[in-house]
């Protein structure tokens, strides 16, 4: 495959998964702290987006995956490298969302509440990094092969059959 066409299909992959990976973190996020507001969602979501982007046209995922499925003598192509990479994934991606998030929601509730409210932060990062890292798997698990599906014919190029198991 030409490199410029696998570079062009890494940027879409980025955008695709962190926009995505920000909407859903962003959404249970504010569901979660029980004080859903639109502009909180919308404020979550532009800050998780921007940082899921840097974090994504940064690190090149794909050769960060192989090289440590390879590592770990995991056979790419396989379930169990497909769930690695998700975790790879997932344990890159969540924590920075996620502790983003956090502060951003932690900041507004001490601004909102009076002086001598005293509003913990570590106990709100960790149940919402716990849930994050949960959503966030799962997440990263569906939607990588569904996108890759989807940039793969975009750009013109036959999207490899997922393995069945053994064949005989």
């Amino acid at each position: 495959m030409n490199p410029e066409v696998v570079k062009k299909i890494g940027r879409e992959m980025s955008m695709l998964m962190g926009i995505s990976l920000s909407f859903f973190l962003s959404l249970t996020g504010t569901v979660s702290s029980g004080h859903f507001t639109l502009p909180a969602f919308f404020i979550s979501f532009i800050l998780s987006t921007v940082i899921s982007l840097l974090i994504g046209f940064l690190v090149p995922m794909k050769k960060l995956t192989d090289s440590l499925c390879a590592k770990c003598g995991i056979k790419g192509g396989t379930l169990n490298a497909r769930l690695f990479e998700s975790l790879i994934s997932d344990l890159l991606y969540t924590p920075f969302i996620t502790l983003s998030m956090v502060l951003l929601a932690w900041n507004m509730a001490k601004r909102q509440a009076p002086p001598e409210a005293q509003i913990p932060f570590l106990p709100m990062f960790l149940h919402s990094l716990g849930l994050s890292l949960v959503i966030g798997y799962v997440l990263i698990f569906f939607l990588t092969p569904f996108y890759l599906n989807i940039t793969f014919r975009r750009n013109g190029i036959t999207p490899p059959e997922a393995p069945r198991g053994p064949r005989p």
